[in-house]
């Protein structure tokens, strides 16, 4: 019995040691910190789809947040994983599912939130301002008090609209507060109303403002009209060593080159397309449009292109200077992205070569012209040109949209052209059915008209 019994208790101590060191185990696999996605060799980020922090462009993935991650991530020699939320609310709980390792977004910086995520990497202070038209002859505004008795525009239930609650509260009353509740309007959309005159003031973050200063330079965004509000990265509090390699990293590079260039690409540079209708140069013999005529015809010989279709292309991405490079990339004289080019077998430098870059455009329009094969010959070429210019991703989203509302995913004006342009409210571009995400269509669908009017200015110019 004595025995048995000593067996018994050597037999507990047993389990007890085997579940202890089970336990250990266990909880070692579930460390899971910057070492082990080193180890792993990829850093996944969650972020929203916006013009600031990540969109698609042509094809390839961009925005100031993504470009930041992906500088940390090429810093590691990490492969870098993109996981999109619909929401703010949704990014923090996506993290805290272990849905990604980071938020690369601006999370506004609350003691609230502190026992749940800690804040690292980029660090944000910005506040509200006031976006007024800046024409030739308008009054801008310098005080708050300017406010009084003037119409502000803004969308409903926002905390913009709150904040100008409050200020017409301080102010005593007077500011005639236009909340818009239609769904398709954004903030972004009411600043490009006030560019365009039909409205004058709205009100957003500073950092948005400053981008969007980028594509209209008649806008005004220098009245502050808030505190203050820091924001920063988050992670989970079980990563603290991958927070801490991100404020190092952030520490060493906010004077680099690169990280100075990430914020000029996206705050600086203009994004303003080449407009104005064409002037011949004076010194181009007449019948030709450009010293490339040539190239043109050279390239669209035995191919379904016009070789004035070409041409137009060529002169609005550049202007016929072959020594121009976008905010976004886009080089040589057909505006070819990087990755654009590389796929239909040009180097970097070979966008450079007007002979290289005019053969790869016409490669570029064969491809598009199958993506589209759907779409009937007159209508197509409007496809054709929105891809080239915005990237086929995009297209095909309006195409899908305009499928699910009931409209023709065939026929461009009035039917994907407008849900084309619906593509920056989050309620299309959330969509299933979007696979692209975010897109600024003002660009493409004036470039579609654009090309297509000069195409036939051209062939009045140079009719062979």
């Amino acid at each position: 019995m004595k025995h048995t019994r000593k067996y018994y208790c050597i037999y507990l101590i047993f389990i007890c040691l085997c579940f202890s060191f089970s336990c250990k185990t266990k909880v070692e696999k579930e460390v899971y910190d910057f070492e082990q996605i080193k180890s792993k060799g990829e850093l996944t980020i969650i972020t929203l789809n916006s013009s600031t922090s990540y969109f698609i462009y042509k094809e390839e993935p961009m925005g100031y947040d993504y470009d930041l991650a992906q500088d940390f991530c090429d810093h590691y020699g990490l492969t870098l994983n993109v996981k999109i939320a619909e929401n703010t609310t949704k990014l923090l709980e996506m993290l805290e599912k272990g849905d990604g390792d980071l938020v690369a977004f601006p999370v506004p910086i609350q003691n609230e939130l502190k026992d749940s995520i800690s804040y690292c990497g980029l660090n944000q202070v910005t506040h509200q301002i006031l976006v007024q038209s800046a024409n030739k002859g308008d009054t801008i505004i310098k005080e708050v008090t300017g406010l009084i008795g003037k119409e502000v525009y803004v969308e409903e239930n926002t905390k913009y609209h709150q904040r100008l609650i409050n200020l017409n509260s301080e102010l005593g009353g007077g500011i005639k507060i236009h909340p818009v509740s239609e769904d398709t309007i954004t903030s972004e959309d009411l600043i490009e109303m006030v560019s365009l005159g039909k409205i004058k003031y709205t009100v957003c973050d500073e950092y948005i403002a400053k981008l969007n200063r980028t594509y209209y330079r008649n806008i005004d965004i220098s009245l502050p009209v808030s505190f203050d509000q820091r924001a920063s990265w988050a992670i989970r509090k079980d990563t603290p060593k991958l927070g801490k390699a991100l404020d190092e990293w952030f520490v060493q590079n906010d004077n680099t080159p690169v990280y100075k260039g990430i914020t000029k690409k996206y705050f600086e540079l203009s994004k303003q397309p080449f407009e104005g209708e064409y002037k011949a140069p004076k010194n181009l013999p007449k019948g030709t449009v450009s010293i490339y005529d040539d190239l043109f015809k050279k390239h669209t010989k035995g191919t379904q292109y016009d070789w004035h279709l070409l041409a137009a292309i060529c002169y609005h991405e550049s202007r016929f200077q072959n020594n121009l490079t976008s905010w976004a990339g886009a080089a040589g004289i057909m505006g070819l992205m990087p990755r654009t080019a590389s796929s239909l077998g040009l180097t970097s430098e070979d966008r450079m070569n007007p002979d290289l870059s005019i053969g790869a455009a016409v490669d570029l329009l064969d491809r598009l012209n199958k993506i589209f094969r759907g779409v009937n010959a007159s209508e197509r070429t409007k496809f054709i040109l929105a891809a080239y210019n915005g990237g086929n991703g995009h297209i095909n989203d309006a195409q899908a949209l305009a499928e699910k509302y009931g409209a023709s995913p065939y026929i461009w004006e009035g039917n994907v052209k407008k849900y084309l342009e619906l593509k920056s409210n989050p309620e299309y571009y959330n969509d299933p059915v979007c696979k692209s995400g975010y897109f600024r269509s003002g660009e493409t669908t004036a470039y579609v008209n654009n090309v297509l009017s000069t195409i036939e200015r051209f062939k009045r110019i140079s009719p062979k």
